[in-house]
């Protein structure tokens, strides 16, 4: 008798996220899983992820959490050198730290500032560099992935007691620049993504309610629709990649 013969499986599709939270960045993971993605999904804290992965798995898709901390060096070595040799080569990585922590200057203390600068700003040039290492070693000479960054209003302008948020965010779009200009032509897509507006959160429903109830008039952001940009920037053909990106509802003034 012969049996039919079974194709190899292909390798996964790797996205990594690092910041899944509750809004943006566990949109963005369930977004890539369900385009076949196995998600790789980092926090702080392994039991936070528990939800999203819970969802991810619900909805047929595939998922792994990860317990790091983006600022620390050997943490983000050893992380992606775990999903490399353990789940498959890294396709996509989204930096997605957000560290908003108002303060007046008059108020604000070194060691807050810099550790907003370690998470919006550092962690991102660490985890960028580490994947980009693996992506740039990839054979061929066709796109090799994606690199996406996550920003902000304050990316582009520094607003009254945020001098340590808009710092650190406006350091983050000046590397993407810099990784966008010597990687592009590699093959790696980097991009930035500037996040223009009050997004549908616990956060912005407890602390600011009247900004909360634009959401009845599409008034804030909907975390499901932001990861759509994201996956779109990840479709571009790199004869029309996007490098800056900006999403804002249509009742933000800019």
């Amino acid at each position: 008798m012969t049996l039919p013969r079974v194709p190899p499986l292909s390798p996964p599709r790797v996205a990594l996220i690092i910041g899944a939270g509750d809004a943006t960045g566990g949109a963005i993971a369930r977004r890539f899983a369900r385009e076949g993605y196995t998600a790789c999904v980092t926090r702080r804290s392994l039991d936070k992820l528990q939800p999203l992965l819970d969802q991810i798995h619900a909805e047929g898709g595939q998922a792994h959490g990860f317990a790091s901390d983006a600022r620390k060096e050997d943490e983000v070595v050893a992380l992606v050198d775990t999903i490399e040799a353990s789940i498959g080569a890294i396709e996509v990585l989204v930096f997605n730290i957000g560290a908003n922590v108002p303060a007046s200057i008059l108020d604000e203390t070194a060691r807050k500032y810099f550790k907003v600068w370690e998470m919006a700003c550092f962690g991102g040039f660490l985890n960028g560099r580490e994947v980009a290492r693996r992506m740039v070693a990839r054979a061929g000479d066709g796109p090799k992935g994606s690199i996406i960054f996550t920003g902000a209003t304050a990316s582009l302008r520094g607003a009254a007691h945020f001098a340590a948020f808009s710092g650190a965010k406006q350091a983050l779009r000046a590397l993407a620049q810099s990784m966008a200009r010597e990687l592009g032509p590699r093959g790696i897509h980097v991009a930035h993504v500037v996040v223009d507006g009050a997004i549908d959160t616990a956060f912005i429903r407890d602390s600011f309610p009247e900004r909360y109830a634009l959401k009845a008039e599409d008034g804030i952001l909907n975390p499901e629709h932001i990861a759509d940009s994201y996956w779109m920037l990840h479709q571009q053909p790199r004869d029309a990649w996007t490098h800056e990106l900006d999403l804002r509802p249509y009742l933000e003034k800019f």
